[in-house]
């Protein structure tokens, strides 16, 4: 198993991951980076950005999204309530999309997928609504399919996200109080139907208690699936 030829992805901590398609373009996915612990100090510059997926408006996964897009003007993807609030920070070049919509980002076509969460936006001493949380699908040029599943708990539509849009790898949270758990995530696998999963969403701070070693026992069932346990920083090539 492995990614197909000229496919990075990197793991950057916490949800944030990084993937350069085949043709050379980047996509940033939760972009929190300068301010992620997790994120090792040589890539809170991830470099360059042809497009940013934003899964929703809690600060571990939008934090530095104004800053980047002023950086590396980027296309923006967000469900419409978060894109209308980076429009209002000086956010250009955004995408509004919602669940079940498809667009063209970077060269790939971007599934918008359902996710269980909440989704409030801290402005100042306010928290704005965001919209839904969401996750996405990323259609790769060659067809190879990531699912980031963003913040969520396991829902039984994931179902039909394996059906309708079988993706080749999943990246799941497993870290437990504000996500899934490795119990859940790993029947999130059985609905998705997945052989390939990276775990995120652990161990960036103390209270996310699920580790990759926990997700393998509860999905010990599952045959053939591996579970790449990345480090921040390492990439899945």
């Amino acid at each position: 198993m492995g990614l197909p030829d000229g496919i990075e992805i990197t793991w950057l901590g916490h949800s944030t991951f990084k993937i350069k398609t085949s043709e050379g373009k980047h996509l940033l996915i939760d972009p929190w980076v300068m301010n992620n612990p997790a994120c090792p100090d040589e890539l809170k510059d991830p470099g360059p950005i042809d497009s940013m997926l934003v899964t929703h408006g809690h600060f571990d996964h939008i934090g530095d999204a104004v800053a980047l897009a002023s950086d590396k003007s980027p296309e923006v993807v967000a469900i419409p309530e978060t894109a209308h609030w980076l429009g209002s920070k000086g956010v250009e070049n955004l995408i509004e999309m919602n669940k079940g919509g498809t667009v063209s980002s970077a060269g790939c076509k971007v599934h918008m997928t359902h996710a269980v969460h909440s989704c409030g936006i801290t402005d100042g001493d306010r928290i704005i609504y965001g919209g839904e949380a969401a996750g996405y699908v990323v259609e790769l040029p060659n067809g190879y399919k990531i699912y980031h599943a963003g913040d969520t708990a396991a829902f039984s539509d994931m179902t039909i996200i394996g059906k309708l849009l079988q993706p080749d790898v999943a990246l799941l949270p497993i870290g437990d109080w504000f996500t899934m758990g490795p119990r859940s995530a790993a029947e999130a696998i059985r609905m998705l139907r997945v052989k390939e999963v990276i775990p995120m969403h652990y161990g960036t701070f103390p209270i996310l208690t699920g580790t990759p070693d926990d997700l393998r026992r509860e999905a010990s069932d599952i045959d053939g699936l591996v579970v790449h346990d990345l480090s921040p920083g390492q990439s899945l090539s």
